[in-house]
């Protein structure tokens, strides 16, 4: 990229054309395509944590999990609040049943942006997962009042499941 191009930030507009590209691949279920445009924007911008946790999201649907997870910690590394990598650091260890460590990526990725659904649906299974059942519901709860907004029905029925779930574990007395 010349000096003239970098200044004027077209770098920063083909990068940006890359990454609407490879969402719209993703999109369509052709993850090799959006890998490939993820990284033609990772090119032109290197240190962009967006695109990094992006691609490292692409390979997590893919399967790939260690490429995943290096490309979330670059991205962290970068910027310690994307929202992206932390939620998705927190589902590889909430895989790993490393409950702890998945909590602590969700509140991360909660605190960067509190109107993420399935960050607080994680954070309840986390919490139901290391006893605190009072947390779970409170969490649940939350979620499931966005996906209300969102008219999200399908997710907000499971949401509703799991706290007729946590209510039934309750200790009764």
């Amino acid at each position: 990229m010349s000096k003239l191009t970098a200044r004027l930030g077209f770098g920063r507009y083909e990068a940006d054309e890359y990454y609407h590209i490879a969402l719209d691949f993703f999109r369509k279920n052709r993850l090799t395509d959006a890998i490939q445009n993820i990284n033609y924007a990772l090119m032109l911008i290197p240190h962009h944590a967006e695109y990094r946790a992006t691609r490292g999201f692409f390979y997590l649907e893919d399967g790939v999990l260690e490429q995943a997870e290096a490309d979330f910690d670059a991205a962290l590394a970068l910027n310690e609040f994307e929202v992206l990598a932390n939620y998705c650091k927190g589902v590889l260890h909430f895989q790993r049943k490393e409950w702890e460590a998945a909590r602590d990526y969700f509140m991360k990725a909660w605190a960067a942006d509190t109107r993420r659904a399935e960050t607080q649906y994680y954070l309840a299974l986390v919490a139901q997962r290391m006893g605190d059942l009072g947390a779970a519901a409170r969490w649940m709860e939350q979620a499931r009042q966005l996906l209300e907004a969102q008219d999200d029905r399908l997710r907000l029925r499971d949401a509703e499941k799991w706290l007729e779930e946590f209510e039934r574990l309750k200790p009764k007395g």
